[in-house]
């Protein structure tokens, strides 16, 4: 999402950062074939932010610039916007 990163880890949490950074950031969040899709403007740092939320899973960034979570796999995670085209 647009806005401040994440504080580090021995600074306390802003209230901009609550609320421009994933999740809390997200318009609207689904669960579309077992993967977590979140709608907003993400970038790469939202990313590796999902990838530590969510241990052993695969996050990108897709074309509409949100937020997807796979499962566990190998490989590069294919996004739904992707597969269902």
């Amino acid at each position: 999402m647009p806005g401040p990163d994440l504080p580090p880890a021995t600074q306390p949490m802003t209230v901009q950062a609550l609320l421009a950074r994933r999740p809390m950031g997200a318009h609207n969040s689904e669960l579309t074939d077992g993967i977590l899709y979140f709608t907003g403007t993400f970038d790469e740092r939202d990313k590796t932010c999902a990838e530590r939320t969510y241990p052993g899973r695969r996050a990108l960034i897709n074309s509409a610039h949100n937020l997807e979570v796979h499962p566990a796999g190998e490989g590069e995670p294919i996004s739904v916007l992707d597969r269902h085209h």
